[in-house]
């Protein structure tokens, strides 16, 4: 089973409940479990699980490399590319690498033949155990690059444990493309988040996503008590289960500054998150 954390904006808690799931589930024997953090801007599942990181992997994709003795100045290239990622400057032709999507129409139809395509390092991927029947693997965009999609696309499709039973996807922020990627191939979606404007605001968004992608889906609050926006009201119009609330609470808060997951601040959730594990799959069954 595929699992899917998400959140409408950043920093409404969405790693932490991808990884005291995961934790969970390891320690109740529901495993072997992956965690995928495909947050590639921003990975940090890392911090709470501390792998050890036995592997890693370059991500590229081709940009046009242009030789310039070839090359006649014709512009067919840069009046191709959609992207802007090739301009010709007077006669000489300019690569852009960080807005090429390497669609290779330009290699295509270069009347000269003087254009090939060459690998751009974008990003890296890295993975490995945490502790028996727990794994991580984690993509992580170059920085100053733009295109996290294909880091992601990258992450999921790198070969997985043979025997893993559960994966748990810890997606970027917001509702984007690099969400959709992330969320995709789930079975099912945890949304996160916080009663507050734009915590509502950013999980009509979300949960509109995941109509689209036809991924069912329920609901966390996190921090109970930072404000009193009704999330059950628009979960309870909108047919999203709420799995869980999580209160605004100073231990919580100083046990995720030093690292550690909720159910290792307080064991008591664990139980929360075996009755969230049994709902999703009783879901599942249903259907």
């Amino acid at each position: 089973m595929v699992i899917a954390v998400a959140s409408g904006k950043g920093g409404t808690g969405k790693t932490t409940i991808a990884v005291s799931l995961a934790r969970t589930l390891q320690q109740q024997g529901l495993g072997p479990v992956l965690v995928s953090d495909c947050d590639v801007e921003a990975p940090n599942a890392q911090i709470f699980l501390r792998a050890d990181f036995t592997e890693e992997k370059e991500v590229t994709h081709f940009i046009p490399e242009v030789d310039l003795e070839r090359c006649s100045g014709c512009r067919i290239c840069s009046e191709i590319c959609q992207f802007n990622a090739l301009l010709v400057l007077g006669e000489t032709p300019q690569v852009f690498p960080s807005l090429c999507h390497g669609c290779g129409s330009c290699t295509l139809r270069c009347p000269e033949k003087a254009i090939k395509e060459i690998p751009y390092r974008i990003g890296k991927l890295e993975r490995g155990p945490v502790v028996r029947d727990l794994y991580l693997r984690q993509g992580s965009l170059q920085e100053g690059e733009p295109l996290a999609v294909p880091v992601i696309s990258a992450l999921k499709t790198w070969d997985p444990p043979d025997d893993f039973r559960v994966e748990i996807i810890d997606s970027p922020p917001g509702a984007s493309c690099p969400v959709v990627e992330a969320i995709r191939s789930a079975d099912h979606l945890i949304l996160v988040t916080e009663p507050t404007p734009f915590g509502l605001h950013d999980l009509r968004q979300a949960a509109q996503v995941a109509r689209e992608l036809g991924v069912p889906a329920g609901v966390i609050i996190n921090r109970v008590g930072v404000g009193d926006v009704d999330i059950r009201g628009f979960c309870q119009e909108h047919d999203l289960p709420v799995y869980l609330e999580i209160p605004l609470d100073r231990a919580i808060g100083e046990g995720l500054a030093r690292g550690r997951s909720l159910v290792e601040i307080n064991p008591d959730y664990q139980e929360d998150f075996i009755v969230l594990w049994k709902q999703i799959t009783s879901q599942e069954r249903s259907e």
